[in-house]
């Protein structure tokens, strides 16, 4: 097992995309298989797990890149809250939003952008993007046709996502999103980790598979509010930083004079 100092070198090598793609890979894997089993305080356990993790990933990043993953976590974690316990769209298994999901939104955000800035994906977006769209769109059809279980508004979403991939500031970041979330959820349905409703509830009431087909575009809309917000964000942060930092002027003490009458004027001489 390699040490802390190797593994941190490791990850500053020219090829830590790929490493961090790796790495989160087999997170998901592992993480989601031991939460399947794991009980409430196994997931704290998962939970301090992957953030000791992302805060080891996100060593060597620019501070541009852990700004996005930021604003990733808290955009995600705020609908995780809403879309879980509160629309029942998906559950968990104790009905709640385990402690590992917040850090783990950020580990998937990161390898998106990975494998979007990857030589891989620069050389061949072109057929990376076919690829995509044509898994994508078969599995969207077959969701809408031959599926046990109708998946209507898996289609949609994958309509959704073929937008960004099309229409998108980053279409790379939106394609490795897709690669990671769709085996993010597969293999968190088969364990038994969260289970989709069967139809969208207060959504327009159409069937969804578990998982639906173009759940990727959710974590599109994620993505988006990061690569957006990150630069204001950024901005913010300086002019909080340049008004703390200002010189203070130190005050300058004005001594008035007091009016003396004649009379005063004469018992002081």
């Amino acid at each position: 097992m390699p040490s802390l100092p190797r593994l941190l070198y490791l990850l500053n090598c020219p090829s830590r995309d790929y490493l961090i793609a790796a790495i989160v890979f087999g997170c998901v894997s592992l993480g989601l298989f031991l939460d399947g089993e794991a009980s409430r305080l196994g997931q704290y356990a998962l939970g301090a797990c992957a953030w000791t993790i992302l805060f080891l990933l996100l060593h060597g990043e620019d501070n541009q890149v852990r700004l996005q993953v930021a604003i990733a976590i808290l955009a995600a974690t705020l609908c995780e809250y809403t879309f879980a316990p509160m629309y029942h769209i998906y559950i968990y298994r104790f009905d709640n939003v385990p402690a590992y999901v917040p850090p783990g939104h950020g580990m998937v955000y990161l390898t998106a952008v990975a494998l979007a800035r990857s030589a891989f994906f620069k050389r061949y977006q072109r057929a990376i993007t076919t690829g995509v769209l044509g898994v994508g769109a078969a599995w969207a059809l077959w969701g809408v046709t031959f599926a046990a279980r109708a998946d209507t508004g898996g289609a949609v979403l994958f309509l959704v996502f073929a937008g960004f991939v099309f229409f998108g500031r980053s279409p790379r970041v939106y394609l490795g999103a897709f690669l990671i979330t769709s085996y993010l959820e597969l293999i968190g349905t088969y364990w038994g980790t969260w289970a989709w409703a069967e139809f969208w509830p207060s959504w327009g009431n159409l069937p969804q598979a578990n998982p639906p087909s173009g759940i990727a575009a959710g974590y599109c809309f994620l993505d988006a509010i990061a690569l957006t917000g990150a630069p204001w964000l950024a901005c913010a942060i300086e002019s909080g930083r340049r008004v703390l930092q200002a010189p203070r002027l130190a005050p300058i003490r004005v001594e008035v004079e007091s009016e003396q009458s004649p009379r005063e004027h004469e018992e002081y001489r």
